[in-house]
């Protein structure tokens, strides 16, 4: 199985990286294939893509400005958003969301009003990217219901917006509608945020969560709320990692581990039950990406197939009917997937020759289809070949956004 990098084709003989080694530079060429891709990863050893990037609204609701494209008017099909194309971070909440371009600057749109959460200071609604501050040491940016985190060069991590349930982690409930930062320590690396709960990799592997935990989805043995960061047992092994309402991660090891809400088998356990503690998703150790849904789990192996779980009621799992699912199952028989995305109730994956597909429920048109009718299995978005990524979603997401190069 192969994939694709931006300098060429990939192959079974990995070329050399070369350049800075710690995810943040350097280049490749030639053939690689996705498990090689998945062992650079795991590593950081996988440089940033150097692809002009063009940002794209790919469709959805837009009543709060939340596609950013300057106006209040819902869309169905991809508009792109300004004419730049050197942005790099991408995500999305429940109707605000986020971006970092190359210069390391932080911009947000969107649904702004009680919480703050596009992080300007204020609290009015945004259709059009708004600059965060003045500061170019933004490293990664995640966005929850009506909050978002982010992390700068110097790791340290920083929040803002709704914190109801202590998400935002300051040892406290108050909103905060400019970034604030969680403690003083300078190891946080990667970040995805829950619908209302914070789930952050530092740089030792070590996993912590904070925040909402009425379904024990914080991993902690309990359902009490948390209010500042909390490490998620012992292990020093977590690499990749999502949430809705229910946490789920991937190991170095290629094992796959869930916990939280499972009220429609989104753990993927054959059954019904929440689990305030991490539990093995199956036994198979070729497990690479993993998105969730607001109740549902979509993930891609090593070997290119799309999987997934949970919630199904608006074809949300894209196995072309809307039957719940407690165990994976694989989404027809390609082996092509390579980039994966979801939204509340819906799915977004870019494959291997850079075509858009997605699926699910299609409120307001956000499966970028031209249309408001769901799709129960993946369909391509146009037939454009030149998509890179979709946004990283927080299973709330009511717009699909995504990368293109023009």
């Amino acid at each position: 199985m192969s994939g694709k990098w931006p300098g060429g084709i990939i192959s079974k003989t990995a070329p050399t990286v070369t350049g800075p080694t710690d995810g943040e530079g350097g280049s490749a060429s030639g053939i690689w294939t996705l498990d090689q891709v998945a062992d650079y990863e795991k590593q950081g050893l996988w440089p940033k893509l150097l692809l002009p990037r063009g940002l794209w609204a790919i469709g959805g609701t837009n009543t709060d400005g939340s596609l950013g494209i300057n106006d209040t008017t819902n869309r169905s099909s991809p508009v792109q958003i300004g004419a730049l194309t050197t942005w790099l971070k991408l995500t999305s909440g429940y109707r605000h969301s986020q971006a970092i371009n190359l210069a390391g600057e932080l911009w947000g749109w969107g649904k702004n009003t009680s919480y703050g959460q596009v992080g300007d200071g204020t609290t009015t609604n945004r259709s059009s990217p708004v600059q965060i501050g003045a500061l170019t040491t933004w490293s990664s940016v995640a966005a929850g219901g009506y909050w978002t985190a982010a992390i700068k060069t110097d790791g340290t991590l920083w929040a803002w917006g709704r914190n109801s349930t202590g998400q935002l982690g300051q040892g406290n409930t108050t909103n905060y509608s400019s970034p604030v930062q969680v403690g003083s320590l300078t190891n946080w690396s990667k970040m995805v945020n829950g619908y209302e709960h914070a789930i952050v990799i530092k740089t030792d592997g070590t996993l912590w969560t904070w925040g909402r935990n009425a379904y024990g989805q914080l991993g902690h043995g309990n359902t009490t709320d948390i209010s500042s960061p909390v490490q998620v047992g012992a292990l020093t092994d977590w690499v990749s990692i999502s949430g809705g309402q229910h946490t789920v991660a991937i190991k170095t090891d290629g094992t796959m581990w869930a916990w939280g809400r499972n009220s429609t088998g989104q753990l993927g356990q054959g059954n019904t039950t929440d689990y305030s503690s991490p539990v093995q998703v199956g036994a198979l150790t070729d497990w690479l990406k993993v998105a969730c849904t607001y109740q549902g789990t979509l993930a891609i192996k090593t070997d290119g197939t799309l999987w997934s779980w949970g919630y199904n009621n608006y074809g949300q799992l894209g196995l072309g009917d809307t039957t719940n699912r407690s165990s994976p199952v694989q989404i027809g028989a390609l082996t092509t997937w390579s980039k994966l995305g979801a939204g509340k109730i819906s799915g977004v994956a870019v494959k291997t020759d850079g075509t858009l597909w997605t699926w699910g429920g299609n409120w307001d048109g956000l499966l970028g289809l031209g249309d408001t009718a769901y799709r129960s299995s993946p369909t391509q978005v146009g037939a454009l070949a030149t998509w890179i990524e979709p946004a990283l979603g927080s299973g709330s997401s009511l717009t699909t956004m995504g990368f293109r190069n023009p």
